[in-house]
């Protein structure tokens, strides 16, 4: 395994590699870190030991971590190259609020884009390669230091909420359409994958990758933390069909009182049809039957299938935003989707 060193940190500061006893100084140093800017814990045991267990991903060679002269962690990155190929790999980091301007965060990354240039070999001759890294739009000090590294805005997108204080409307599914909630006597796991991987093949930044290597990571982010819960995936089916899919979570990530819906998509031949909208009432009602009042999903907000606006009319609205940035590091042909 390759190994990456750099030395520009400050006298007495150390960085390594994490390892599975760090977990819970890094998960404390994540919420620090969202605690300040937006008031909320982001991450927890459960979540982040399912990610750092996610198939294909070196907790040693994949992660960084930085500590002061008193040995307290003070920051974090995690490089994701496990799409195949590589060409967007993932940049995530933080820096502990406190310790702003002690060059952390240029450290953090510039060992991030050693660590993403490792993975250009295996992205195939002429394409184009950039990484990309998303923050907090309130997050002024972390953009300052991306775009210092040579990092620029690419686009944004938003956390949706709705709040719910009466039950939400029927949902309404067009004729022929049915819901169903999975059944893994009846569906595969291989068939959800795969209806996921239609439903997005529009959007933006969607890189086709072997079907096998993308199912087993599809399962493992699903099925491997507390909130996995299946009673709350629901499919729309077209005979044997999958129509489209909503899979959803116990909890939103950042709030155990909010619900999530993790993954909403309807098939190309299957839109405009009222699906999407009748998923999110579906959705909405259960999380309501269940006690939530509150419920959650992400979305790109230049979608490019119109997701936004149909949120906007179900009642969601801005809960936050994210600012998504990029560097270039290899010009070519650019294979993820970029329009329709």
């Amino acid at each position: 395994m390759m190994t990456i060193t750099l030395s520009n940190l400050a006298a007495g500061y150390t960085d390594r590699g994490a390892e599975e006893s760090d977990l819970e100084a890094v998960v404390d140093l994540m919420n620090a870190y969202t605690q300040y800017y937006v008031g909320e814990n982001e991450a927890s045991l459960d979540v982040i030991r399912n990610e750092w267990e996610t198939p294909g991903f070196d907790l040693e060679f994949d992660t960084r971590l930085v500590f002061d002269p008193g040995n307290n962690l003070v920051g974090y990155v995690e490089v994701w190259t496990l799409t195949n190929p590589p060409v967007h790999p993932w940049v995530w980091w933080c820096v502990l609020p406190q310790q702003r301007g002690n060059g952390i965060g240029a450290h953090l990354l510039a060992w991030a884009e050693a660590r993403v240039s490792t993975a250009i070999p295996r992205c195939p001759k002429g394409t184009r390669v950039a990484y990309r890294a998303g923050v907090y739009s309130v997050m002024a000090p972390a953009k300052e230091v991306m775009e210092t590294q040579g990092l620029s805005l690419l686009r944004h997108s938003f956390t949706m909420r709705i709040k719910m204080s009466s039950p939400p409307p029927a949902p309404v599914w067009p004729e022929g359409i049915r819901l169903q909630v999975y059944d893994p006597q009846h569906i595969r796991s291989a068939d959800i994958y795969r209806a996921d991987r239609e439903a997005f093949r529009d959007h933006f930044g969607y890189v086709e990758q072997p079907f096998d290597e993308g199912l087993e990571i599809f399962m493992h982010t699903l099925t491997g933390d507390d909130a996995h819960d299946p009673s709350l995936w629901f499919l729309a089916m077209d005979g044997k069909q999958i129509a489209g899919i909503c899979l959803c979570r116990k909890e939103a990530y950042e709030d155990p009182e909010c619900g999530h819906v993790d993954s909403l998509g309807v098939l190309r031949e299957y839109r405009q049809r009222g699906i999407g909208k009748a998923f999110l009432q579906h959705a909405f009602g259960e999380y309501y039957r269940r006690g939530y009042r509150k419920v959650s999903l992400g979305v790109d907000a230049q979608n490019l299938t119109g997701a936004l606006r149909l949120y906007e009319k179900a009642g969601m609205h801005m809960h936050q935003q994210i600012d998504l940035y990029e560097k270039e590091l290899r010009p070519g042909q650019e294979i993820s989707v970029q329009s329709l």
